[in-house]
């Protein structure tokens, strides 16, 4: 057999192996999907033979971006560190390759062909290309996003299930969130996102050449995530004015927003909120390879001036002077955390780094936050980048509220500094429940080290507590259900030793988790004489027909209290905000799950409110169930009638899956249920 007769036969990638060996498989078994640092095998299939050295050598060539904007070469050989390489193993008509790629390079979708060159280094013969992704490699000690713990890597790469974290500080709240980072063609678009940024269209060779850089492609993530500055995915919405879009409650998963924009010719996704564009910042870097997990910061303050302060101005009245008001503090408010070394910093801030993609203020002319470190914020290091003024006064701003009266003059009704930040959540990496994250964030509060970071922030170097005062004003509630009326009751306390007069103005309010008013649901003026040493209280009964016409997506009514004296503290001043209990969805799974064979679900749901509901609808997906679906709700739904629906599906993976489903109508929104399902693999 002549060795000039040896030609190629074929490229077998070897795809289910290799991306089995990347921690891949779940995303594609048909493409080849590897992780850059760790080696991949191929194997080359010829007629008569593989050809032999040194008359003739192997070579293959990789090339990256549309425009080839990187072209490696790579012989046979170890090569220097920082350089692709392969190694080979003959036998019969096949040689079969292990490409070793640097940690270092860059990631993206790669076409490779292999070339049979002559002794004199003259191409014979070369194959058709062959295209894989390379992402980034936690699993690998020399990349920078490497993290050691292969718990944490179950968690922060591979769990397709999350849960983020609404409500308030004190009634946090669960949201099942399907995250979808292996469904089909996900990273297909995450890479097609980087590709519309504009940097790449400014100039594609740059831009693929720092998709090495995680520190990099995440902040420009951040970036694209919101449709402000760019060809984003998610247009944000907080008015609740969502007709020509999907309300942000009704999202249950990433991928669904993700499709549409891909399918819509890179067209923004209406609408999203802060919860929204994390979960879909943590797919799309999960999907790359970078370890992330979603933070719900409560009581999170919004510091447009730069001072790490949050003040809020009111009338007499109690109503808010919003030209006056830019300054807010969000319910909560969600980002997310990477986990990358940072080369382009001093030693001592690797690790986990915030990444916000929610648009609140722009950094470098653009609507992105970060990746600041965590630990630059504990610290204090507000000259650390990127954006650490502004995650620094997120958790730690102070509170002051001032009355402003006819006059102009202003009197500080309440300063505090220890509403801000508060139990900074995510999901545990052991279960479902959550993990308090604050120490992580900010030394103890009235701690010696945290007066320290506070004043090394160039914030006042001694905490004001409030000033002491003969009366102590106080809000609180039991558990409110929507849909019933409850009481909230405001307690004044004496502690002087004599009789105090005082004017009351109670008012509360329908808000948005980010402190947009929708409207005022009630008001109560009282004039008290409150005994020493005594309480005196006063009840404010919230009515369903008042509040339910005004109430926001969120649900939430914040109630307003102001006490006014003629003392030395003529004003006292405080808020609540009241999440109101959803009802939930029922979910009943009828027969096997096995993949490939039809499944059917029933969703119940009974309405709990004193009104009809219209126009109802329930959306349902699941990774590796079913890609999302809608189903229409049986006709009205009058007050506590029960109703039932059907879904089917055939299960796309096996192993343990998470259904979420979503209900809307138009007097009661994100009604949520979730149910795991065991899906078995098909019996042959």
């Amino acid at each position: 057999m002549s060795k000039q007769n040896a030609i190629f036969q074929g490229v077998d990638l070897q795809c289910q192996m290799n991306n089995h060996a990347h921690h891949t498989e779940e995303m594609d078994t048909e493409q080849l999907v590897v992780r850059r640092g760790q080696p991949f095998s191929l194997l080359l299939q010829w007629t008569n033979g593989p050809p032999q050295p040194p008359d003739h050598q192997l070579a293959l060539v990789l090339h990256l971006g549309k425009k080839d904007e990187v072209v490696v070469r790579m012989s046979g050989s170890r090569a220097a560190h920082g350089k692709w390489w392969f190694s080979e193993q003959a036998a019969r008509n096949e040689v079969l390759l292990h490409v070793h790629s640097p940690a270092d390079t860059p990631v993206g979708l790669y076409r490779l062909t292999a070339l049979l060159l002559s002794a004199k280094g003259h191409i014979i013969e070369k194959t058709t290309s062959y295209s894989f992704y390379l992402l980034y490699n936690p699993w690998c000690a020399e990349d920078s996003v490497y993290m050691p713990d292969k718990e944490l890597l179950q968690e922060y790469i591979l769990n397709e299930n999350g849960v983020l974290y609404q409500g308030s500080w004190d009634q946090i709240t669960a949201l099942p969130w399907n995250f979808g980072q292996f469904e089909k063609g996900v990273v297909d678009i995450c890479f097609e996102m980087l590709d519309n940024s504009p940097a790449a269209l400014k100039s594609s060779q740059t831009d693929i050449t720092k998709r090495a850089d995680p520190v990099y492609v995440s902040r420009t993530i951040t970036a694209m995530v919101n449709a402000n500055d760019d060809r984003g995915v998610v247009s944000g919405r907080w008015d609740g004015e969502y007709s020509d879009g999907v309300p942000p409650t009704r999202w249950t998963g990433s991928v669904p927003i993700l499709r549409r924009w891909s399918e819509g010719g890179a067209k923004r996704v209406r609408y999203g909120q802060c919860w929204v564009f994390s979960a879909v910042a943590c797919t799309i870097l999960r999907c790359l390879g970078i370890p992330t997990r979603c933070v719900t910061n409560y009581s999170s303050a919004h510091d447009t001036d730069g001072n790490i302060s949050v003040d809020y101005l009111f009338n007499e009245q109690l109503q808010s002077i919003s030209e006056q008001r830019k300054d807010m503090i969000w319910n909560f408010h969600c980002w997310v955390e990477s986990w990358m070394s940072r080369e382009d910093l001093p030693k001592g801030y690797d690790g986990w780094q915030v990444l916000d993609p929610t648009p609140q203020e722009r950094s470098d002319g653009v609507f992105c936050c970060g990746p600041c470190p965590v630990r630059a914020v504990k610290a204090g290091e507000v000259a650390i980048k990127y954006d650490a003024p502004f995650v620094f006064s997120e958790v730690n701003a102070d509170l002051v509220c001032w009355i402003v009266h006819p006059d102009g003059k202003r009197t500080r009704a309440s300063l505090n500094s220890g509403t801000v930040g508060r139990n900074i959540s995510t999901k545990s990496v052991h279960g479902e429940y959550r993990e308090d994250i604050t120490a992580e964030y900010k030394y103890p509060e009235g701690s010696m080290k945290e007066r320290e970071v506070y004043a090394k922030a160039g914030k006042q170097a001694a905490k004001q507590n409030e000033r002491p005062g003969q009366l102590k004003l106080s809000i609180k509630h039991a558990q409110a259900v929507h849909g019933t009326d409850f009481d909230v009751i405001v307690e004044v306390l004496n502690v002087s030793a004599e009789d105090t007069l005082a004017h009351l103005t109670v008012i509360s309010n329908a808000v948005t988790y980010n402190s947009l008013h929708r409207g005022e649901c009630q008001r109560k003026t009282a004039e008290l004489t409150v005994p020493a040493q005594k309480a005196h209280k006063e009840v404010l009964r919230l009515l369903y027909d008042n509040y339910g016409a005004c109430i926001s997506e969120h649900h939430l009514i914040r109630v307003t209290a102001l006490l006014q004296t003629s003392g030395p503290l003529n004003s006292i001043l405080q808020e609540v905000n009241i999440p109101l209990k959803m009802p939930k969805l029922h979910i009943k799974v009828t027969g096997e799950a096995v993949v490939s064979r039809k499944l059917t679900v029933i969703i119940s749901f009974t309405n709990p409110l004193p009104v009809t509901l219209r126009r109802g609808v329930f959306t349902v997906e699941g990774a590796g169930l079913t890609e999302e679906q809608e189903i229409q709700a049986p006709g009205d739904i009058r007050p506590s009638q029960y109703v039932a629906v059907k879904c089917s599906f055939k299960p796309i993976r096996a192993g343990l899956r998470k259904l979420l489903v979503d209900f809307d109508s138009d007097r009661l929104r994100d009604v949520k249920g979730e149910a795991a399902i065991t899906v078995q693999e098909k019996k042959l």
